[in-house]
């Protein structure tokens, strides 16, 4: 089981050398810049295009009277150019933010969500924010969805974050499709970084099986030339989130890697413990993938 375990890693690990394109969803405000500069630091180390997506949907009118048809056009025609100005303001803001760098800009009156899963297309990484709490669908980009239907790895970015360092790194590990996809997804990362823990989080009952499965895959990192190191702790599993980020606070990582897991029920995602905490408010660099 664990040879086809490595040998599925090594195959897919073939094809992530690096990011070639990386996306990032670009509004006009203080919180989005630092998710460019971010990005932009990125696509400086890898020497990758940076793709800005300017994305915003024109919200719906409401008509209860068949008589102020004139109205609502003309509300269509302003709200189709109010959006029109903040992609542009977008637009500026990104140029501004990722000078230097090879850049390509989109803009679409869409919604956001949609814009950036059409970009994994053609992105290696895509570049979001935390899940907002109150966030507008028609504004702003919402990671778990993308992180759940962009079929790429999805590199959030804290509040206060701006550069992804890298030199220690620490990968939740789970012996599922979603954590092998997570490790292969974030090679490029893992092979720049100092340390890797491969980390599993279990209770009494799996330590010894956990034990021999992150052991497998940091001898797989090791020959992909990454320095990985196996660890295991015990914990209940509303506490594996709180313990990967002591875990990351204690080795000074700044950047842990993990496999998204949720399903979808009445057009909503309905995400795992960990995937929810990570995708709400990380307190460092998370890349999900799924």
């Amino acid at each position: 089981m664990i040879q086809t375990k490595e040998a599925t890693l090594a195959t897919i690990a073939a094809q992530a050398r690096g990011f070639a394109t990386i996306a990032v969803h670009v509004v006009p405000e203080l919180a989005s810049s630092h998710l460019t500069e971010a990005a932009a630091r990125l696509a400086r180390e890898f020497d990758a295009r940076l793709i800005g997506i300017g994305a915003e949907a024109m919200e719906t009118a409401v008509v209860t009277d068949p008589n102020t048809g004139q109205v609502v056009a003309e509300w269509v025609a302003a709200s189709r150019e109010q959006v029109q100005h903040r992609l542009n303001a977008a637009e500026d803001a990104f140029r501004r933010d990722a000078a230097g760098v090879d850049t390509e800009w989109r803009a679409e009156q869409a919604f956001p969500n949609r814009a950036l899963v059409r970009a994994g297309d053609t992105a290696d990484l895509i570049v979001a924010g935390p899940l907002a709490r109150g966030a507008s669908n028609y504004r702003d980009a919402n990671p778990a969805e993308v992180v759940m239907s962009a079929g790429r790895p999805v590199l959030i970015v804290p509040r206060d974050g701006r550069h992804l360092r890298g030199q220690h790194v620490v990968v939740a590990w789970k012996q599922t499709p979603e954590s092998r996809r997570a490790v292969a997804d974030a090679l490029p990362l893992l092979k720049r970084a100092k340390e890797v823990i491969v980390q599993a989080i279990c209770d009494n009952d799996d330590m010894d099986a956990a034990a021999a499965q992150t052991e497998a895959v940091a001898a797989a990192l090791k020959r992909h030339g990454v320095t990985a190191r196996a660890d295991v702790r015990k914990a209940h599993a509303h506490d594996v989130a709180a313990e990967l980020e002591r875990v990351a606070d204690l080795n000074d990582a700044d950047l842990i890697v993990a496999g998204a897991y949720g399903h979808a029920r009445l057009r909503e995602w309905i995400f795992g413990g960990v995937t929810e905490e990570l995708l709400h408010d990380p307190h460092r660099f998370v890349l999900l993938s799924h």
